[in-house]
């Protein structure tokens, strides 16, 4: 139990003082939110009308590129984890006192929280999309998008711990993060689509990541707009806590095979 401690301890560290010293790496992160949140939502605001009372295009794509920020941080985290074995860092790692299970908690509590930061920084744009920046929501999004971070982290790590190249890394994670994006309700409502993409979207765990992300950041659930722009399973629409049981209960799973697939030795 001590060496799992320990090497979560290290390795998070470690990730979290990599993220500090590389500057661009910082800003740059948010710039694809930004240029999202800019060409779709400032493009298509006034071919859209208002998909809920109060709630424009724009408004409603908000909550989602806050979110998918969350997820573009965490599927691309365990990309560190490639770099440490292609140059011979992580059998240096591996040869310490320190517990596999630690080192891939490490990895993913490292980038959870790098997740963490980056999303807060889309906040200070809520002010100027008329959104109301109140320290409840502060404090109720934080948790939230914690454990959001946590439970897609543990899919790039998952991704990463049998990846033997940088190159092939991003190849496969691009080629899930993108349906996962466009298919998680970031840019349209997913009860509103037809049959076949609305099931898909329905068993995508950022689904409800960006659901839960929308329901704290416009509160949906207390305006009665989550009827209209929510997801809706079996005929209830979900509020944020089950998003986030859902989001969290995939996570564990997600963390579980992680940890399986880097003990197996290479």
């Amino acid at each position: 139990m001590a060496d799992v401690i320990r090497g979560t301890w290290v390795v998070s560290y470690r990730e979290l003082l990599r993220f500090f010293a590389e500057k661009t790496r910082m800003f740059s992160s948010i710039l694809l939110p930004l240029a999202f949140l800019a060409i779709f939502g400032v493009g298509f605001k006034n071919l859209i009308p208002n998909l809920a009372s109060g709630v424009d295009f724009v408004k409603f794509i908000y909550p989602g590129i806050v979110a998918q920020t969350v997820l573009q941080s965490s599927m691309t985290s365990g990309i560190s984890m490639v770099w440490d074995r292609e140059f011979g860092f992580l059998r240096e790692i591996l040869v310490a006192p320190l517990g596999r299970s630690g080192i891939v908690f490490g990895k993913v509590i490292g980038a959870a929280v790098i997740s963490l930061l980056q999303s807060i920084l889309l906040l200070v744009l809520a002010p100027f999309l008329h959104i109301s920046l109140t320290p409840l929501l502060v404090a109720a999004f934080i948790p939230a998008a914690l454990l959001i971070s946590i439970s897609l982290s543990s899919l790039g790590v998952l991704i990463a711990s049998r990846m033997r190249s940088q190159q092939g890394f991003q190849l496969v994670t691009m080629a899930i993060f993108l349906p996962m994006m466009f298919l998680s309700g970031v840019f349209f409502p997913v009860n509103n689509v037809p049959t076949w993409m609305a099931v898909i979207s329905k068993i995508n765990p950022v689904t409800y990541a960006v659901d839960a992300v929308r329901h704290i950041i416009l509160g949906t659930e207390a305006s009665g707009a989550a009827s209209a722009i929510g997801v809706t399973v079996l005929g209830h629409t979900m509020t944020a806590n089950q998003d986030l049981l859902i989001v969290v209960g995939i996570g564990i799973i997600l963390l579980l095979f992680a940890t399986w697939a880097f003990s197996k030795r290479d």
